[in-house]
């Protein structure tokens, strides 16, 4: 891995992926920034338990996304960031950060893409009633997870799963492929 590779990591919730890969002693330090758009996100306190920077901006606080996506590539220029990660960030990425970040901006899914895209994707594997669903790590493109997948795992749904229980699998799943695919992207 190059030293000059800096990674910033997009979240909005608890932060659990972005546990996983700072807790990845390859990825760890490269990670030079958080950006998150929900103020209180408890991935927030991670952030800030392991000395990392954090941009904390919600788009309604601008006049509009390109002016909200604008603030938070100046904050990713001054950290020379190479590559973003999603990590459970909930807002679709504008033009403002895909076309500088064209082919180095990824995302993880709770499902096998193209199959319940969006949000709840869990509740909507269950309600469909599939024996398995997954989880995708892909380049974000201007869509709502519809870039070239990078990598896939299954999980199966069990008879009696909940929400609950099928997420806890499907996160197992996501902590230990997340880190192994950021490793091989930045390592190539």
């Amino acid at each position: 891995m190059t030293e000059h590779m800096n990674i910033a990591v997009f979240a909005s919730g608890s932060g659990s992926n972005f546990q996983a890969m700072v807790e990845h002693e390859t990825i760890r330090p490269h990670i030079k920034l958080l950006v998150c758009d929900k103020p209180g996100a408890k991935v927030i306190d991670r952030a800030e338990q392991y000395g990392i920077p954090v941009v904390v901006r919600r788009q309604a606080d601008f006049p509009g996304k390109e002016s909200y996506e604008q603030d938070i590539l100046k904050h990713l220029q001054e950290q020379t960031i190479t590559w973003i990660f999603l990590a459970g960030y909930m807002r679709l990425i504008g033009p403002t950060l895909l076309h500088p970040f064209s082919g180095k901006i990824v995302n993880i899914h709770p499902s096998l893409l193209p199959d319940f895209p969006g949000l709840n994707a869990i509740q909507q594997a269950l309600k469909a009633g599939v024996r398995e669903t997954g989880v995708t790590i892909h380049f974000v493109d201007a869509g709502m997870d519809t870039g070239p997948v990078i990598a896939q795992q299954t999980v199966p749904v069990l008879p009696g799963d909940t929400e609950n229980t099928l997420q806890t699998r499907v996160q197992k799943v996501e902590h230990t492929l997340y880190p192994e695919t950021i490793v091989k992207l930045i390592n190539k």
